[in-house]
């Protein structure tokens, strides 16, 4: 028996062990300790989880809790207002302190500034800690304490800042209490799709977990870091790292991928290790803006864009999302995000132009499938990411910048290796007209065994016509600048 009053970790996206702030200094009080998991009401946290998010989620907690068991500890599953779980458990428990890892984006601050209110009231310990990015969105600023817009200034302060904190070593046990309190089952959240099982290609490529993310690092700084920066923009090439689910989810910290980079520039290359430090940067960067503008994932950031004239067809963006646009490179892509809840990032740029500009559909619809369907949908990169495909975010890609689909296929991918396992109808196709179907001769589809309009779709729009109109659809919001070329 002990007399110490224990206390609740509150877990949020921060499943893992190691590099857990919060756990280890709850470990270090020496008390009991009881992990939980508040499965929260769509309308709070972090807002509702996408559909592909909830498969990772269920097999993420799975994994969790069977990395506690060894530490002599469990966890608890909740389901409900996080406030009236924590008092309810609170009572039953006699717990004296709460700790937990802080969330920046303004759905999750809205719940956790008056539930530590609520209970330092009641006299219970509150302890928060960073953990989910590399520095605290207060402490970059500008020379004049403003919020940095454009990104090149806030890598130059972040890379100033020196690495973030040490990460902590996951603790070798924790105390158990006298009683444990009920958990909920994991199974009855429903989080798994059932009838059709549309997740069964997202195992194909990810194994949710803790483990499984620093098996990934490892493997990535091992094989592939020395090759980073030349090959990432390639979607047929496995160039790159596919954690930026497991962070997403918090199975690892960003200090701890940061950390474990130190002293590979030799080995992999400066510009390789920069390039990848950078991405870490650019996650930390959209954090930012989300603290400092919490309406980015519903305003534009750049109000000039509210007069901006949307077109959304229905039809249109359904072919969009099935990966049925007549352009090879963007419905391999979206295809890719249907079958394994991922995107290369390359073709998501790609994907996110041709519906805003080609299509001038309004961001917000994107953002929004991509929330669903992502299984490393963040609030702060999705939103960010997609408003400065859009034009109207902070350090946005120039309005006037409007991916050629064709040419963005013939570039990164040029032998079509992507397109071809993907979009296998057009598999047989000849290298040549890989990325633009629509202009091979009748012979040539014959023997790839493609009738036109049939087996692959003709494009929805013309291309050259589409940036026509966007372009005259973003100088009527008052854009100027250079609107030649063709990326």
């Amino acid at each position: 028996m002990t007399s110490a009053r224990p206390v609740i970790v509150w877990l949020r996206k921060d499943l893992r062990l190691d590099d857990n702030a919060a756990l280890a200094a709850a470990a270090e009080t020496g008390a009991p300790i009881i992990p939980l998991y508040i499965y929260e009401p769509e309308s709070a946290g972090t807002g509702p989880l996408g559909g592909a998010q909830k498969w990772w989620l269920h097999h993420s907690l799975a994994a969790f809790g069977e990395s506690l068991r060894p530490l002599g500890s469990r966890l608890v599953l909740k389901s409900g207002g996080a406030r009236t779980v924590l008092e309810e458990l609170i009572r039953e428990t006699s717990a004296g302190a709460v700790f937990w890892n802080r969330r920046y984006d303004p759905l999750g601050i809205a719940v956790d500034t008056p539930v530590k209110q609520a209970l330092k009231a009641d006299d219970i310990a509150v302890k928060s800690f960073p953990g989910q990015i590399l520095h605290e969105p207060t402490r970059l600023l500008t020379g004049g304490g403003k919020p940095f817009r454009v990104y090149t200034p806030f890598w130059n302060a972040l890379d100033r800042a020196g690495d973030p904190l040490p990460p902590a070593d996951a603790p070798r046990r924790l105390h158990a209490p006298d009683g444990w309190p009920q958990s909920e089952r994991l199974d009855d959240w429903n989080l798994l799709p059932v009838k059709p099982d549309w997740a069964s290609g997202f195992g194909e490529i990810f194994t949710p977990g803790e483990a499984e993310a620093h098996r990934r690092l490892d493997a990535f700084l091992s094989d592939r870091l020395e090759y980073y920066d030349s090959e990432r923009d390639f979607p047929a090439k496995d160039a790159t790292s596919l954690l930026s689910p497991h962070l997403a989810m918090g199975e690892i910290s960003p200090a701890r991928i940061w950390h474990a980079t130190k002293g590979l520039g030799g080995r992999a290359g400066h510009d390789n290790l920069v390039r990848f430090r950078k991405e870490l940067a650019w996650r930390d960067f959209c954090y930012h803006l989300l603290y400092h503008f919490p309406d980015l994932p519903t305003r534009n950031w750049n109000n000039r864009f509210d007069a901006f004239d949307w077109h959304f067809d229905a039809a249109r963006f359904a072919k969009w999302t099935k990966g049925l646009t007549g352009y090879p490179i963007v419905d391999a892509g979206m295809r890719q995000l249907w079958r394994h809840g991922t995107m290369h990032n390359r073709v998501r740029m790609i994907a996110a132009s041709f519906l805003v500009k080609d299509l001038l559909i309004d961001w917000r619809h994107g953002e929004r499938w991509f929330r669903d369907t992502l299984v490393d949908a963040d609030p702060a990169s999705n939103a960010a990411n997609w408003q400065w495909v859009a034009g109207s975010g902070a350090d946005a890609s120039p309005w006037f910048r409007i991916f050629n689909p064709v040419l963005q296929g013939e570039k990164f991918d040029p032998k079509g290796d992507y397109v071809r396992e993907f979009v296998p109808e057009l598999a047989k196709l000849d290298d040549k007209y890989i990325h633009r179907p629509f202009e091979a001769p009748a012979d040539v589809l014959s023997r790839a065994g493609i009738v036109p309009g049939e087996a692959y779709p003709q494009p929805l729009v013309d291309h050259a016509d589409a940036r026509r109109k966007a372009l005259a659809a973003y100088a009527a919001t008052g854009q100027t600048g250079p609107a030649t070329g063709s990326d």
